[in-house]
């Protein structure tokens, strides 16, 4: 061996070294981060901090970056992830085939291992930390109580009557249904929150436009309105959905941002917003998004009553549009929708969400909380 093949081959080795420090630091890491979020997690004061103090005002900012992005940021990375994770699972198989080599084989899978627990580490330190600080309900001094079937009837009724008071003033195409265009509805709800931050300061931030899905269809598959993305701070909107209850979802979705991690809460908060703002079409989606949810919490319990409530005030306007949403999440039902759902529901409930997808119903209780006194005026 010559002089200049020895010092290759230190060369080599030493790369090599660096190589396998860089794998191992590459594992380690992530999972000394999600052990100490597993120590932390109880700790509400410590979630408290870091939810509201770091977290919520980085998401913001990287929010107000990513919006002069035309595209949703969460599709790119989901699509770039996806795509690179594939690209070196091929090439590894490639490589492992062609050299034979075992040792360059655990190497590439362990690499690639190591991206996946990085994304789980960040998924936990920038949004499942959120479950465990204070909810909007602390936050905000509102608790509910509870409630008899007549006052759950009286605020159902309340509901009914403004949707059906609203239904004839929002845009409308020739056959009456909802006529205002997704890209409209998500450039007027960056005013949505004006009016609740006065009464709730807690949800006060600098407003972040909602971006559009382009794969919106792909998400009512898999039974989705929209999706917060907390690496970029994005709300992102379901733009195939109903177009009736697109608003809403956008209000939802903005709850998000501003650290109402629960479905329970992001969705009274977000109708909450609706019915308060200024925008009359946005008033009407979130009556409507309320009625829908009032709906499901008293037929079960006091059918006739519902029936009474629907035959008394809904307007030809609001009956196509309640049609509408219904006939298009029942043409999507499947097995793959299902499966996500129940995919949802383990991790919420993984996260002390403890109703999981249920948590979409319980919101009831917060909105009779809030909208019983003024339902039994």
């Amino acid at each position: 061996m010559t002089k200049g093949e020895n010092c290759a081959m230190k060369i080599m080795i030493k790369n090599k070294g660096q190589v396998r420090w860089g794998l191992a630091a590459a594992l380690v890491l992530p999972l000394l981060l999600l052990g100490l979020f597993t120590l932390l997690k109880g700790n509400r004061s410590a979630m408290d901090f870091w939810v509201f103090q770091v977290m919520a005002p980085a998401e913001q900012c990287l929010g107000r970056l990513w919006s002069v992005v035309p595209c949703s940021g969460l599709e790119l990375f989901v699509a770039v992830f996806l795509v690179g994770n594939g690209v070196w699972l091929v090439r590894t198989l490639v490589l492992a085939f062609r050299e034979r080599v075992g040792r360059a084989l655990v190497r590439r899978l362990l690499a690639l291992g190591a991206a996946w627990l990085w994304l789980w580490c960040g998924v936990c330190w920038l949004w499942n930390a959120a479950y465990y600080a204070s909810n909007f309900g602390e936050r905000s001094g509102l608790k509910m109580e509870p409630y008899s079937v007549e006052t759950l009837a009286a605020v159902t009724e309340y509901f009914a009557q403004n949707a059906a008071r609203l239904s004839s003033q929002v845009p409308r195409d020739r056959e009456g249904h909802f006529a205002m265009g997704p890209g409209e509805s998500i450039e007027r709800g960056i005013a949505v929150y004006e009016n609740l931050t006065r009464e709730f300061p807690c949800l006060y931030m600098k407003p972040v436009r909602a971006k559009p899905i382009f794969f919106s269809r792909l998400q009512s598959i898999l039974g989705f309105t929209g999706m917060y993305f907390p690496f970029t701070g994005e709300a992102n909107v379901n733009v195939d959905a109903p177009a009736c209850l697109i608003p809403a979802t956008v209000a939802h979705e903005m709850a998000h941002q501003r650290m109402v991690a629960s479905e329970l809460e992001a969705n009274f908060v977000g109708i909450a917003a609706c019915t308060t703002c200024d925008d009359v079409a946005y008033q009407y989606s979130g009556y409507l998004m309320g009625l829908i949810q009032l709906c499901n919490a008293l037929y079960p319990v006091d059918p006739e009553g519902w029936y009474d409530i629907a035959g008394r005030w809904f307007t030809a306007e609001l009956s196509a549009d309640w049609s509408d949403n219904n006939a298009y999440w029942q043409a999507l039902e499947s097995p793959v929708e299902d499966a996500a759902g129940d995919a949802y529901d383990s991790f919420l409930k993984g996260n002390g969400q403890e109703l999981g997808m249920r948590s979409y119903g319980a919101c009831v209780d917060l909105i009779v909380a809030y909208y019983g006194a003024d339902a039994e005026r």
